[in-house]
């Protein structure tokens, strides 16, 4: 009977001895082992979790730590924050994002932390065959960088954009986005011409190697199909993107660098003109609905 007694007074301090019940630090401990987007979904079970999920333990753990890579030196410094959450939060704003290296600016993908960047027009391959005169850099009201590269006139029309391997979070699967825009009919210009030819092409490679390609259309014609031709989306802040293609950088730290490239090629020697490139992202494919607050 005594050790029955026992025996049911060690089970309900067992039950009265619950998760929430452990020290903070310990409960911080765990969640910094998880993501930025599992810590904001412990927040919500209860003030005790929140308490950690919030703590600077937590977030330092969240913020990058190696050094960047050589075309990533010099970032401008982040404005202060009180917390380490509002410093990651703050490196997460794409708006806002630092430029880097002449054009490149880089921002963390709020749910994973995994590292985005956005190469402007000025560091893409652009064709000239056509004379010194086919593009023209112009201001844009709507471009993070200040301008964009305005296609005059060619007929050979390939673009591409690089980055070292390294400049990716490993073991992540990326996106390349072609985000971009078109002079409207009728303007100084003469609007856009060749731009809706089928006969356009995707592809993202890794060390010389295509990991992925597709058939794309930039300007799909109204209310026409474009058959299995992958289409643009219309962003928030006005430009077009077109999904170029995707890879994955694998862990385990390959000893040789290698170069990622993303290529957007228009087939045929027919006139061109009207495109204004805004620039080439790399960004981590994320859920829908997957983010940090």
């Amino acid at each position: 009977m005594a050790a029955q007694a026992a025996s049911s007074g060690g089970a309900q301090a067992a039950a009265a001895t619950q998760l929430g019940d452990l020290p903070e630090e310990c409960l911080a401990q765990a969640i910094a082992l998880t993501s930025p987007r599992d810590a904001c979904r412990i927040a919500a079970v209860s003030p005790a979790f929140r308490a950690a999920a919030d703590s600077d333990h937590v977030w330092r753990a969240f913020l990058p730590r190696e050094s960047p890579p050589a075309v990533l030196l010099h970032p401008a410094p982040p404005p202060p924050a009180k917390t380490k959450k509002e410093a990651y939060l703050g490196l997460c704003d794409a708006a806002n994002a630092a430029a880097v290296d002449g054009g490149i600016r880089v921002w963390l993908e709020r749910s994973t932390g995994a590292r985005c960047y956005a190469l402007s027009a000025r560091r893409l391959s652009l064709p000239w065959d056509d004379g010194e005169f086919c593009w023209k850099f112009t201001p844009h009201p709507r471009s993070r960088f200040g301008e964009v590269a305005e296609l005059v006139d060619c007929t050979c029309l390939d673009i591409y954009g690089t980055l070292p391997s390294s400049s990716l979070t490993p073991a992540t699967t990326y996106a390349a986005y072609f985000v971009y825009g078109a002079a409207a009919e009728g303007g100084a210009g003469g609007g856009h011409r060749g731009l809706s030819y089928p006969d356009q092409e995707t592809a993202v490679s890794v060390g010389g190697r295509v990991v992925d390609s597709h058939d794309v259309c930039l300007l799909p014609p109204d209310g026409g199909a474009a058959g299995v031709r992958r289409r643009p989306r219309r962003r928030e802040d006005g430009w077009w993107e077109m999904e170029m293609g995707r890879l994955v950088i694998n862990a385990g730290g390959e000893t040789e660098e290698e170069e990622v490239t993303a290529s957007f090629e228009v087939l045929g020697w027919h006139p061109k003109r009207g495109l204004l490139v805004e620039g080439i992202e790399f960004r981590p494919v994320v859920a829908h609905g997957s983010t940090a607050t």
